[in-house]
């Protein structure tokens, strides 16, 4: 459980270290874009708060758990308007560091998805078996306290794709 967790956290680590530097490149084509830009970096910024914060136990705390799964939520929010934003400038999309940097972005958003589908795996397999008998005898013989394991969900909205407009 703890291996995979590590495997979550390490992927959104990827993704905070390649955020800056995509803004960096969007920012030089994109200058009056600024509104979007401070939205991704407060939210980088967010998950830089929160991703110290997190450790191993954090599978086993529910309000840390949410905090964490929240402000990466929020990162993921800022990145889809920033893709939307970079549609309007065709000139960006065609330099070689910004093609270069998306296509890291989107490797790490895939292996995110991987590793949090993993996790959540790993979680129901562990919530189901800590029902069951007789594990669930002995955690009540002994007084144990083993709380289910939180899972990753679809953030509110996912369903529905960005809007883009010309």
């Amino acid at each position: 459980m703890q291996s995979q967790w590590a495997q979550v956290e390490s992927v959104y680590q990827r993704r905070a270290d390649l955020i800056p530097n995509l803004v960096a490149t969007v920012k030089g084509s994109a200058k009056f874009e600024q509104d979007t830009l401070r939205q991704v970096t407060e939210a980088r910024a967010r998950v830089g708060q929160v991703a110290p914060q997190a450790s191993p136990t954090t599978p086993n705390d529910p309000a840390a758990f949410q905090r964490f799964a929240q402000a990466q939520d929020q990162l993921s929010g800022a990145l889809s308007r920033l893709l939307v934003v970079v549609e309007r400038y065709p000139e960006l999309k065609s330099t070689t560091a910004f093609q270069e940097l998306m296509a890291s972005l989107e490797g790490t958003e895939n292996r995110i998805a991987v590793e949090r589908r993993r996790y959540n795996e790993v979680a129901r397999t562990f919530n189901a078996s800590r029902r069951r008998v007789p594990t669930i005898w002995f955690i009540n013989l002994l007084g144990w306290d083993f709380p289910p394991k939180q899972y990753f969900a679809a953030q509110p909205g996912a369903q529905n794709a960005p809007k883009v407009e010309f």
